[in-house]
């Protein structure tokens, strides 16, 4: 459930983090001042209101560390529109790729699709209401225009009343849900061919088959669906009819321009290393376009114009062959706060196994649950596993807790396999001799490490 970042405190919003995530309090502390900040702002009064930014952060510190997974909560505890886009991905303009500018047309998308959302799920209660007379229509055809008397005035008949009484009855207590019933649904768009230039048209914000489908005609074609499925087709289709679209843009639009966060991953890949003799398309290039981006400008997105004024951008990167002062001057002034990210101790491990309320083992444990199997690890095996992960990081490559992820899946291998069947205890406890059966062949030889670890 979003929580409202008004009753949220920089105290609180840590707290909230540290659910997910382990350690790395600085960058939670930054990231939790930005986003009160935010709600202070907007009670400001007007005059002095535009003129506070957000004060950018670049997140520093190696892959699997929790930069991301960070960023990506902050956004859904404050109920934010949230973008990820990776640097290494844009062009300069010009040039075969997609431009900068894209990311914020991104943002806009996510921030119609959350507002539409909300406002359907608001709608949800009319949407049912209107669907079930719908479906009663098809299962009790209304009398022949014209007759204006109701059947049960007729000696030995059943009124019609009466009879979409007892339907709407059955309707609502799922009798009706497997029966099938012939519906009209509208038919699939015929695709349409994207003209492609030196930026797509997708990248331009147009879209043609918008633009088309309000010349068109709408098409229909009828299916044989069970009653549960037409009424969630109904359902869709009545909540569509009572959406104000242009107020969900409206409200979509200023939301992203107050709220949005743009999360810019690999940023150190774009950073110069060192000087060039030409010009640089892949990274200098894409800092200049970048940086109006972030400094506040206006984009032409196909809801309408998008100003990035006050979005709140985070970057991050490992910068492990360059360096935040080898981004641009004018770029690094717009990200006022640097926070490092520490690597992952043997420790950290153990509490990422775990304290998150999404931890891995937990995650396992849920999913061989299903299979009719409780699976124990005992605290031994969990720091047998921290230690191993700790070890083949540093012989290795250190890809912090994404380790894990590949060690539990080795580890586990066989369980995952047979349980469905074969397993004839439903109970199964790993100890460390257990990981130590399974890994040390594994973690000894540092070539198998490579590949299976």
């Amino acid at each position: 459930m979003t929580m409202q970042p008004s009753i949220l405190a920089p105290r609180q919003i840590v707290a909230e983090l540290d659910k997910y995530i382990i350690g790395q309090q600085e960058a939670k502390r930054a990231l939790a001042i930005a986003l009160r900040n935010r709600w202070r702002r907007q009670l400001v009064a007007p005059p002095l209101r535009d003129e506070i930014m957000p004060n950018n952060i670049i997140l520093i510190g190696p892959t699997g560390v929790g930069k991301t997974e960070l960023a990506r909560r902050l956004a859904r505890l404050a109920g934010a529109p949230f973008v990820k886009v990776e640097a290494t991905k844009f062009t300069e303009v010009g040039y075969v790729g997609r431009d900068v500018e894209s990311m914020i047309r991104d943002l806009a998308e996510t921030a119609v699709a959350m507002v539409r959302q909300e406002k359907t799920a608001e709608k949800r209660r009319e949407a049912a209401a209107a669907a079930e007379e719908r479906l009663l229509n098809i299962l009790v055809p209304p009398p022949p225009s014209g007759v204006s008397f109701d059947l049960s005035s007729v000696s030995g008949g059943e009124g019609y009343t009466e009879r979409r009484a007892q339907m709407r009855y059955r309707l609502s207590m799922g009798e009706l849900d497997n029966q099938l019933i012939e519906i009209e649904v509208a038919a699939p768009q015929m695709p349409v061919m994207q003209v492609m230039g030196p930026i797509g048209l997708d990248d331009l914000g147009i879209n043609l088959h918008d633009m088309l489908g309000k010349f068109l005609p709408k098409t229909t074609k009828r299916r044989k669906v069970t009653v549960a499925e037409a009424r969630a087709l109904f359902e869709q289709e009545e909540a569509e009819k009572l959406l104000d679209m242009d107020a969900v843009v409206r409200e979509a639009l200023a939301r992203a321009e107050t709220m949005g966060i743009v999360f810019i991953d690999e940023i150190d890949k774009i950073a110069s290393r060192g000087q060039s003799a030409g010009p640089d398309v892949s990274r200098e290039g894409v800092q200049r376009d970048l940086l109006p981006i972030v400094e506040g400008s206006t984009v032409n997105t196909k809801y309408g114009p998008l100003r990035t004024d006050h979005v709140l951008f985070i970057a991050s990167g490992a910068f492990h062959v360059s360096k935040p002062s080898d981004l641009i001057p004018e770029l690094q002034g717009r990200f006022p706060i640097r926070v490092e990210l520490h690597s992952l101790s043997e420790q950290d491990f153990v509490q990422i196994l775990t304290l998150p309320e999404n931890a891995l083992i937990k995650q396992y444990q849920a999913l061989l649950a299903t299979d009719g199997v409780e699976l124990e690890i005992l605290p031994d095996a969990i720091a047998e596993i921290a230690a191993i992960a700790a070890r083949v990081n540093e012989t290795v490559s250190n890809i912090g807790a994404r380790r894990l992820h590949t060690i539990l899946t080795t580890l586990l291998d066989d369980l995952l396999f047979d349980a469905p069947d074969a397993l004839a205890e439903r109970r199964f406890t790993i100890d460390a001799a257990y990981v130590r059966t399974k890994l040390d062949r594994i973690t000894q030889d540092v070539d198998l490490s490579k590949y299976m670890l």
